[in-house]
């Protein structure tokens, strides 16, 4: 079978009922694949539906905690199909200094920013080889090359996948599958309740000046930060384009950050960052 993409392939999106998964498994149906988004409950399928019916478009949903080992076996093993392409979306962010998440915070996040999309991606591979093609899109962060106070878990959590992913990329480059990292910048997505959320559960904690300064700087930045449909077409572009580049970043602010992590001294960064929070 040719290594190229046709527009009737089928990809599997997680967490696709808001944010970047939403848009992104919307735009893989306006380009002619067939889309299907995993979500966690009825309700959140009945989002993905009204906002594909809206675009004109068809999406199929399966329910799929991503964390639940048994259920991603049998999402993809009920498949008609081997997948084209799976785009490891689910995720949460979690705002938290290192001395005041708990070990159980900690886990769940592992197990669903870092473990499920590899193990989803392990599932997805036999197809894949069998086929001589395919595409591992795995959505990280500017988080996943940098890192500041407060979301060391979060970037932890990316920075684990960006590495496993690399390993990934060249043990699977022979059997024609490429693996493709998608570093988003601020984006207007649900990521940023979850900071909210995360702030206010802190209560007492002797960070609490530098979780205000954090959530006052949020508040200033939202109104600049990108579309999530902006991401959703990088990730659609890297589904589709013959040579996929190995990461994409995407946002001005992602650039930005990249490029001062490179070039910035790490005592000015730490510097600058300290004086910031009030840390």
């Amino acid at each position: 079978m040719s290594g190229d993409p046709t527009t009737n392939d089928t990809v599997l999106t997680t967490g696709a009922n808001s944010g970047i998964g939403l848009a992104t498994v919307v735009e893989l149906a306006k380009q002619g694949y067939r889309s299907i988004g995993s979500v966690r409950s009825d309700a959140k399928a009945d989002v993905v539906h009204k906002a594909a019916a809206d675009a004109g478009v068809t999406v199929e949903t399966v329910i799929l905690d991503v964390t639940d080992a048994d259920a991603c076996h049998a999402v993809i093993d009920d498949l008609d199909v081997d997948l084209y392409a799976l785009v490891n979306n689910a995720g949460y962010g979690m705002t938290g200094a290192i001395e005041d998440v708990t070990d159980d915070e900690a886990h769940h996040l592992f197990d669903t920013m870092v473990f499920a999309p590899i193990r989803l991606a392990r599932l997805a591979l036999p197809g894949m080889r069998t086929a001589g093609r395919g595409r591992i899109i795995n959505v990280s962060s500017i988080m996943g090359r940098t890192s500041t106070p407060l979301t060391g878990w979060y970037q932890g959590a990316k920075h684990a996948l960006e590495g496993l992913s690399d390993a990934l990329r060249l043990e699977v480059a022979n059997a024609g599958v490429h693996v493709v990292l998608v570093e988003p910048g601020g984006f207007r997505t649900g990521i940023w309740e979850d900071l909210e959320r995360d702030i206010d559960k802190r209560g007492d904690s002797r960070f609490g000046t530098a979780y205000r300064r954090t959530q006052q700087a949020m508040k200033l930045s939202s109104p600049i930060m990108g579309d999530p449909s902006q991401c959703a077409r990088v990730i659609v572009n890297a589904v589709g384009t013959r040579r996929p580049r190995a990461r994409y970043l995407v946002g001005v602010d992602a650039v930005a950050l990249a490029a001062a992590d490179r070039f910035t001294p790490t005592v000015v960064k730490d510097r600058v960052l300290r004086l910031t929070l009030g840390l």
